[in-house]
């Protein structure tokens, strides 16, 4: 993630834990899946970036066996456990820093490029760090792409959580956050060198953990939205209220993932 100062949902919150669960929940099958194409096997080098929790990075070291190395970075690592000798965990900052000691196999970041002031700079720097022929997966949201929690507005808690929606995406933006960065990935991947750039999209709609994460998100942002004008503690109550009484059908924003592969050097 971006420095704590800098970036809206501040992870040493308690409910960071609860969103980091729920993102989880909504996501690790379709980043799963593209582990998979990716064809990730024993004996790879992989750097996780901006890894948040420790799902990922433990999915990745069982992939890569005893022979591979996975490097699970992020500003702040707290939540990040080392649970064998073949992760690492390392405080690191991917777009004001050198990257780590590589080449990498494979390097991915999920959701984090979107909150980085400088995108381009983090960008170079997970590239300059691929192998020849190696992948790198970026998995960004693309809130301005669909930019409702409600996209069935047919009654007044729906159009109150969109409109608190709205509210949240304006303090995004204040922070400095691309909400359409995720549709540019392909562009952006191709424009830095990568080959064999695809990408797809994936969002849920109507999951309980869509619930959660809601949830805690407005739990973190409360005081902020109120502070600028953008809701009132009685909305934000029956917005909470509501999505307790589990009728609103949330939805995330989309997940785009984009990955591009390292030319070979002749």
């Amino acid at each position: 993630m971006g420095r704590d100062e800098e970036y809206l949902l501040d992870n040493r919150q308690v409910e960071a834990g609860a969103r980091f669960d729920a993102l989880s929940t909504l996501f690790d099958p379709s980043t799963f899946r593209h582990f998979e194409t990716l064809g990730i096997d024993e004996g790879w080098q992989c750097w996780e970036v901006g890894a948040g929790g420790t799902n990922l990075p433990a999915r990745l070291a069982e992939r890569v066996g005893p022979s591979g190395r996975v490097l699970a970075t992020d500003i702040d690592v707290s939540w990040i456990e080392a649970t064998d000798a073949i992760l690492e965990v390392l405080s690191h900052d991917v777009a004001r820093e050198d990257p780590p000691v590589g080449p990498f196999d494979l390097i991915h970041a999920r959701l984090l490029l979107v909150h980085v002031a400088d995108r381009d700079a983090a960008l170079r720097s997970m590239t300059r760090a691929l192998r020849p022929g190696g992948w790198l997966l970026i998995e960004d949201a693309d809130p301005a792409l669909q930019p409702l929690i409600c996209p069935d507005e047919h009654g007044p808690e729906q159009e109150l959580a969109n409109r608190l929606r709205r509210g949240f995406r304006q303090l995004l933006q204040q922070r400095g956050a691309d909400l359409a960065y995720g549709r540019k990935l392909p562009r952006l991947l191709r424009e830095i060198g990568l080959a064999e750039v695809t990408a797809d999209a994936y969002f849920p709609i109507a999951s309980p953990q869509c619930d959660v994460l809601e949830a805690a998100t407005v739990h973190q942002v409360r005081d902020e939205l109120t502070a600028a004008g953008l809701a009132t503690d009685d909305e934000i109550e029956r917005h909470l209220a509501n999505i307790a009484a589990g009728q609103l059908d949330l939805a995330t924003s989309p997940m785009i993932s984009a990955r591009g592969r390292s030319p070979f050097r002749s």
